[in-house]
């Protein structure tokens, strides 16, 4: 087709095989070398040229948090997710219905501590007698009582109802409390300020979960400035019908922001035995050297591109090596060095070619030295 259109004459032949050779390359996913030259990092020269002694040793601390943190990361997430099922808040509440009131009345369980009050005997108030880990506890009187999977009202009503079968007393009013909570956990992971496993308690919700954690952690700012980092979404991993043989995982996703500024009330579910509250980091990129504002900075949007990532970070300083600004990437194991002329990208209108910014990308700024 190329060579057909080079035989015809006339501007109008030019301007179409001009077109086509653009939407060849951009088919193939190239870049002007004039604007960018892609080289993979060989020698420790290659990424430090142009800083100072202290922008070195930022960057170096920078790419070994970021190393760390995505090992972390893909081991929490790896070992849960797998090819678990995943729903929305509202496509869970539909499909499991049930769900709705799953954390209303708290079910007793193995090594939880309950108090028992009878008021009409005192000698029968127990402050604190532990669930056995089969589910049994030992009550004066009557012996052994089975209190597994049940509330507190249903404990009373069974121990009430043995007191008067053995005729120590008709009509016994009795109080059950749970005062230790231990047979059942959640855990929270992810970006929290205390990670970890926590004793679930009698009505606790999503929120209450996250509050335990000591709510959301905010990005570690390597560099003295960070903009936003605040995670989107969330999710629950959760366990149905944990302990039985049919027992399976399912990953429940909501709108962490929305739940947490009050706009999204219903995802703000009830916990359940064994549930994970994992919150991701927020995706982060972060600029050293000739900037007016370094820094590490949140992804405020989905595509950001080199352009406008210099714009956040306040645009060049006066010393800055414009045309040499340099993105450092780790692609398929290998780290590689994206040289940016930037100028050609702004003043020339080749925007086309303005590189687009990954998570976790590093930007670069040397000092000019003429």
């Amino acid at each position: 087709m190329i060579g057909r259109m080079g035989s015809q004459k006339g501007p109008g032949a030019r301007m179409l095989l001009m077109a086509a050779c653009s939407l060849f390359l951009l088919a193939c996913g190239g870049v002007d070398s004039q604007v960018v030259k892609v080289t993979d990092v060989g020698i420790a020269k290659d990424l430090y040229a142009g800083l100072k002694r202290d922008d070195v040793e930022k960057l170096q601390e920078i790419k070994k948090s970021i190393i760390t943190q995505k090992d972390e990361e893909d081991s929490a997430v790896t070992s849960l997710f797998g090819k678990t099922p995943s729903f929305t808040v509202l496509e869970y509440l539909t499909k499991y219905p049930d769900s709705r009131t799953i954390g209303e009345d708290y079910k007793i369980g193995g090594y939880d501590v309950l108090s028992i009050t009878v008021y009409e005997e005192k000698d029968l108030t127990i402050e604190s007698i532990r669930v056995s880990a089969d589910g049994f506890i030992s009550f004066p009187l009557i012996g052994r009582i089975h209190v597994a999977d049940m509330n507190t009202s249903q404990v009373e009503q069974i121990i009430a109802r043995k007191l008067a079968e053995g005729s120590y007393l008709l009509d016994a009013h009795v109080s059950v409390m749970v005062t230790k909570y231990e047979s059942r956990k959640f855990s929270v992971l992810g970006a929290v300020k205390s990670p970890g496993n926590y004793p679930l308690q009698a009505r606790e919700k999503v929120l209450d979960g996250i509050s335990k954690a000591n709510g959301i952690a905010g990005e570690s700012d390597y560099l003295g400035r960070s903009l936003g980092g605040e995670a989107q979404e969330a999710m629950i991993i959760r366990t149905l019908n944990p302990g039985q043989p049919d027992a399976r995982k399912i990953v429940i996703n909501f709108d962490l922001q929305g739940l947490l500024k009050g706009k999204d009330q219903i995802s703000n579910i009830y916990l359940a035995d064994q549930d994970v509250i994992y919150v991701p980091k927020a995706d982060f990129f972060y600029i050293i050297g000739e900037v007016k504002n370094p820094g590490s900075y949140a992804f405020i949007k989905k595509d950001i591109t080199i352009i406008e990532a210099l714009s956040i970070a306040g645009g060049f300083t006066r010393i800055a090596a414009r045309n040499k600004t340099r993105i450092v990437r780790i692609e398929n194991g290998a780290e590689r060095i994206y040289e940016v002329n930037v100028d050609a990208i702004t003043k020339a209108g080749k925007m086309i070619q303005a590189v687009p910014i990954k998570p976790n990308d590093l930007i670069v700024v040397p000092e000019s030295f003429f």
